[in-house]
């Protein structure tokens, strides 16, 4: 990935322009660590000392070059129907249901509130 990324980058910074704040490598990583952590922007911008926006146009960008070099495409549908094409695991996981142990319910645990907290002109 980071081969791919620093090539369009050095392609990029050929044509001119302001320089981005960020190396490749930490673009790279930005992209990643957001689709692994699923954090918001605004907490991944504010940990490379960035804005917002950018952070979202740099995920955009690492991503959409990534996609265009063919590198990283995963195989069709039609790849997984042909004989001997891909070798397939499955890993079974156990989901079965476990009843939610929450506290018996009791009217006379619960603290019974006014209906009312405004007072009358009178009563002040």
């Amino acid at each position: 990935m980071l081969e791919v990324y620093s090539e369009y980058h050095e392609k990029k910074k050929q044509q001119g322009g302001r320089p981005n704040r960020l190396l490749p490598e930490t673009q790279l990583l930005l992209m990643l660590e957001y689709y692994r952590e699923y954090r918001s922007l605004a907490h991944m911008a504010f940990d490379y000392e960035i804005s917002e926006p950018t952070a979202s146009r740099i995920i955009k960008e690492v991503e959409t070059v990534l996609i265009h070099s063919g590198k990283f495409s995963l195989p069709g549908k039609k790849a997984l129907h042909q004989e001997g094409g891909i070798e397939l695991e499955y890993i079974v996981i156990d989901a079965t249901e476990c009843p939610v142990q929450r506290p018996k319910k009791d009217n006379g645990v619960a603290t019974v509130g006014r209906k009312s907290v405004i007072l009358p002109k009178d009563k002040l």
